[in-house]
């Protein structure tokens, strides 16, 4: 992988830690109001997709 790819491959990491963050803390501020099942379960399947993704840029890394 080129330099220019990994610079752009931590780019993207730190974006995707950036949101998260932002969204966790969004989370913190509607924690006192209760979550509908619809936004929990779209709040799990948003950090699964994030999951996934972070597994396939390391497997990506590794070739």
């Amino acid at each position: 992988m080129s330099h220019s790819q990994q610079d752009d491959q931590q780019a993207l990491e730190q974006y995707l830690e950036d949101k998260a963050k932002e969204e966790k803390e969004s989370q913190q501020q509607q924690e006192a109001e209760p979550l509908s099942e619809y936004e929990a379960c779209v709040l799990r399947e948003s950090a699964r997709v994030k999951e996934l993704m972070a597994e396939a840029r390391n497997k990506a890394q590794d070739k």
